[in-house]
């Protein structure tokens, strides 16, 4: 790849967290013919989360927090998958098959993974290690987006709170969200961490000990700036009053 296939905002930031939006993005690589897809499908859920990056960046400067996400999108390679899952390069949506990911050869398949997969979580460990390293034990937030309605079925919810080992903190900050006017809010819906989604979580935030939630917003309420405002201030108040996070007072004259 010609640029590096992630991204990370607010480095110098040390509010005790760290935001993560691993579907935060719809290009795919030149050269791939965009995976052999109508350039209109890569605008929509099945290629990236819709509005998640503007709402992870604004919740990442709500957090004081730096924000870290891959540049291309899912249907290259699924950031948020372990390797050997089969789901990692999906050769199918809801739109029909994604041809330049039909009989995949392992070679390409493996290119991908050291283009792309692995990179972004390298960039993830080291991020977090920055931060251990003087002191600091962040939280993990990865925000994602999900349709109002998936294969005919209804998703109610407004919000989905979704937690592996981190249920405490998860039931806290649902409550606190559930105390907002006109927020409907689940836990571990639409999806839930049985169904493979907490990857990244697992890798970076539980095998280090370390606090994490999956935030899952519905994208008809983030698709304007006013509504990506209003849902991020809202998460922020959720998450900071349910954490003791602070910022290591080391760290306050180091940036």
């Amino acid at each position: 790849m010609s640029r590096a296939p992630f991204r990370i905002e607010g480095e110098a930031r040390y509010g005790g967290f760290v935001v993560l939006c691993d579907h935060a993005a719809s290009a795919i690589p030149p050269g791939l013919d965009c995976l052999g897809l109508a350039p209109e499908v890569l605008e929509t859920h099945v290629a990236l989360d819709r509005g998640a990056l503007a709402l992870s960046q604004a919740l990442a400067r709500a957090l004081d927090a730096p924000l870290a996400y891959p540049t291309v999108s899912r249907l290259l390679i699924d950031c948020n998958r372990a390797p050997q899952r089969a789901d990692l390069v999906v050769d199918e949506t809801e739109f029909g098959p994604v041809p330049g990911n039909l009989n995949l050869s392992s070679a390409e398949r493996t290119r991908r993974i050291v283009d792309v997969h692995a990179p972004y979580h390298e960039a993830v460990a080291n991020l977090i290690s920055s931060r251990t390293a003087v002191g600091e034990e962040p939280a993990l937030v990865a925000v994602h987006s999900f349709t109002p309605v998936l294969g005919g079925r209804v998703r109610p919810w407004h919000v989905g709170v979704l937690y592996r080992k981190d249920e405490e903190l998860a039931e806290e900050v649902a409550g606190r969200l559930r105390a907002e006017p006109g927020l409907s809010v689940g836990l571990n819906v639409p999806y839930a961490p049985a169904d493979g989604v907490y990857y990244t979580l697992e890798r970076h935030a539980e095998a280090r000990g370390l606090p994490s939630l999956m935030l899952e917003v519905r994208n008809d309420l983030i698709g304007e700036t006013s509504g990506i405002a209003t849902i991020a201030a809202r998460l922020a108040g959720a998450i900071s009053a349910s954490t003791s996070r602070a910022r290591p007072a080391a760290c306050a004259g180091a940036f």
